[in-house]
């Protein structure tokens, strides 16, 4: 297989780093190992929207209680799926300190 590569004026090569060739990806673990950065960033992302989502609903419920609860549910489960991730990520990091593998 052809490396990919950018053939510069004055004969210089700029190559893809070592993380980005095909030839790393051998298992669906490796796949799964470079996503987890992106998956994290996109949990807090979506936390973000969710926070913001229940505390409009609550500021806009104007006092009905169905209103305010399901603002309050939305806003519950956002932070219970913030400490979710949050936990997971400190273990996989406590472990890696560990053991001194590196799982990211």
């Amino acid at each position: 297989m052809k490396k990919l590569a950018l053939t510069l004026p004055g004969n210089y090569q700029i190559s893809p780093p070592e993380k980005f060739k095909a030839e790393t990806f051998n298992t669906l673990g490796d796949v799964i190992n470079e996503l987890i950065p992106y998956i994290f960033a996109l949990a807090g992302i979506i936390l973000l929207f969710l926070i913001i989502w229940g505390g409009f609903e609550l500021l806009t419920s104007g006092g009905d209680p169905k209103k305010v609860e399901s603002a309050r549910g939305k806003l519950t489960h956002a932070i219970v799926g913030f400490i979710i991730i949050f936990i997971a990520y400190w273990l996989v990091q406590i472990l890696e300190a560990i053991f001194g593998i590196q799982i990211f």
